[in-house]
Parts: C-alpha cells; sequence; structure tokens
C-alpha cells in the first residue's frame, strides 16, 4: 500500500498556472500584485524570527534589484507567486539568507517544497545562459519556464535527472551502504542515476548488483521525492534480493552490510534525516514487522551538506 503523505519537498501547495505562462497581459499585471520568494547565490531569503519563506511584494523587490531572471512558480491562495535573484547579499530587515539544507528540517513541508522548487528554477537559469546548440546567449521566455536562443532560435527547457533509490529487504533484514564522506555510524538505502536507454527497473538492479554485488528480482514503485541538488528527482523502489554476497563492484560505497532492525534501534546502525526519501523507505520496511514502529524506537542521523557539483 502506497503512503498517502508526500514525501519532503514534494506535495507543493502551488498551482503551477502552466496555461498562463505565455500571457503577456496576464503576467504583467500578476507581477504587479504578486509576491516573491527571493534568492542570492543559491541561498534563499528567510525570516530571522522563525525558518519561513520572507515573501516580499512587488515594489520591495524592486527597490533590492533583480539580479537575473524572474519565474513564475504559480499561484497560492489567489496570489501569483514568482523567484527571483538579486545581485546582492544585503536582505531586508528581520531576514537573512539561509541554505535550504541547513534549514530544511525546521521548515513546514508546504514552504519546503515552494523553496526546493523556486532554487531549482533558478539554478537551472543560472547554468544555462548559453546555448547548447551552438553556444550563444539565451533569454528567458515562457515567465521564466524555458530559454531561447537568440542565435538559432532552440528552445531549452527545465530538465531533471532521474535517480533511482531503493530499499532492498526482506522480512527480518535490509541492504543499506555508507559512503565515505558520510557522519560515522550512518548508512542509507542503494541509489544512483538512470543511464540513457534504460528502464528505472533496470537501473534498480543495475545499481544494487554495481555497488553491493547483490541480486535483486522482484522491483515495486513506492514514492518519488524532488532533490534539488541541484536537479535530481528521487524515484524510490522496494526490492527483494535474488542472491550473491555482498561484494563492493565499483568503489562508490566504503560498506555495505545486512542490517536487521535491532541493529537500528541499538544505535550501531544511524539512519539518513527524516527529509529523506531514504529514511521513508526504511521506515516502511522497519514497521512492516508487527508491533514494530520506526519513529517510536529509533532518532535518524543528522543532517550533512555536500557541495554540488
Amino acid at each position: 500500500m502506497s503512503r498517502a503523505r508526500s514525501n519532503f519537498l514534494a506535495g507543493t501547495p502551488l498551482d503551477r498556472l502552466g496555461h498562463l505562462r505565455k500571457d503577456a497581459d496576464w503576467l504583467a499585471s500578476a507581477h504587479a500584485r504578486g509576491h516573491y520568494v527571493v534568492l542570492f547565490k543559491r541561498r534563499l531569503l528567510v525570516s530571522s524570527s522563525a525558518p519561513a519563506p520572507m515573501l516580499l511584494g512587488a515594489q520591495a523587490v524592486d527597490a533590492l534589484g533583480i539580479a537575473g531572471d524572474c519565474v513564475l512558480l504559480g499561484d497560492i491562495g489567489g496570489t501569483p507567486c514568482f523567484a527571483v535573484a538579486l545581485p546582492d547579499a544585503t536582505p531586508p530587515p528581520g531576514s537573512a539568507f539561509e541554505d535550504l539544507r541547513g534549514i530544511s528540517h525546521r521548515l513546514t513541508a508546504d514552504d519546503a517544497a515552494l523553496l526546493a522548487y523556486a532554487r531549482a528554477m533558478l539554478l537551472w537559469h543560472e547554468r544555462h545562459a548559453f546555448c547548447s546548440a551552438c553556444g550563444a546567449p539565451t533569454t528567458s521566455v515562457e515567465a521564466g519556464h524555458a530559454r531561447q536562443c537568440q542565435s538559432c532560435d532552440a528552445k531549452h527547457f527545465p530538465r531533471v535527472d532521474p535517480a533511482i533509490i531503493v530499499l532492498v529487504g526482506d522480512e527480518q533484514r535490509c541492504l543499506l551502504g555508507r559512503q565515505p564522506a558520510w557522519p560515522a555510524g550512518r548508512y542509507s538505502t542503494i541509489a544512483g542515476f538512470v543511464e540513457p536507454g534504460e528502464s528505472i527497473e533496470d537501473a534498480v538492479r543495475r545499481e544494487v548488483l554495481e555497488e553491493t554485488g547483490v541480486a535483486v528480482d522482484t522491483v515495486e514503485y513506492r514514492s518519488s521525492q524532488p532533490w534539488p541538488f541541484p536537479s535530481s528527482l528521487m524515484l524510490g523502489f522496494r526490492a527483494r534480493p535474488a542472491g550473491g554476497a555482498i561484494t563492493l563492484r565499483d568503489g562508490e560505497l566504503e560498506d555495505a552490510r545486512w542490517v536487521e532492525r535491532d541493529d537500528i534501534t541499538s544505535g550501531r546502525i544511524l539512519l539518513p534525516p527524516e527529509v529523506s526519501i531514504a529514511y521513508r523507505l526504511i521506515e516502511e520496511w522497519f514497521d512492516t514487522a508487527p508491533g514494530r514502529r520506526l519513529a517510536a524506537e529509533a532518532e535518524p542521523g543528522p543532517w550533512i551538506s555536500r557541495p554540488e557539483p
């Protein structure tokens, strides 16, 4: 049975208003009365008193100056919402620029989803100022949801990188691995990017086999999570092992092991943060045992931020 609640960073409250992105008259009106999510060098403007988006009005944004492209995010409660970047790091009184990963555990689910969307869109604009077909400059069109080459007219759209993440396990144990950069003791589910010409089910089987030497048979989709660091979409699965001894074949992992529930509750294994889909997959497996509930028995591991590529 699929989970009822959305993963963190998913479930945005916005109506994205895709049908209005080319309506110049509506956009002009919306800009004047809209609210703005503001970024500076990938850091988000939030309230100093409590982690929440500091949404500015059009006049306040104009006074600060816009450094780049303005993106229509959608409608919240009848008010258009945009994302903009600022040219300097002087936040308005009562606010501060913060990294999303550093404050995500203190945000509401709706606020986190909104900020993740804004961050992903502005980062895409930052990285696609030039045409991949001819190298000429591009300009923002369709309310920030496309860029068009000023020379060859090629149109470019935001893309996401699909990545699988999978909890391999049976009734008694699950397969977890760790990367060297993680805090001591932390283990997580197996993950990796989908390759060209590959289905997501094939990617699950390949990644588990490459990283751990374990073969899997049944692959079942569970849920997904946008992960804008910088532009991934995590596709979550459960899979059953089909055999094979653990062998670290491709060097991605420092260690991999079979983990039982008591390894987690005893603290011998630390889990990823609760905001991650990895934690949700582990929680779902853990809770299938009669009378066991991960939320009541174990604490997640600390958050760790790593540089973006």
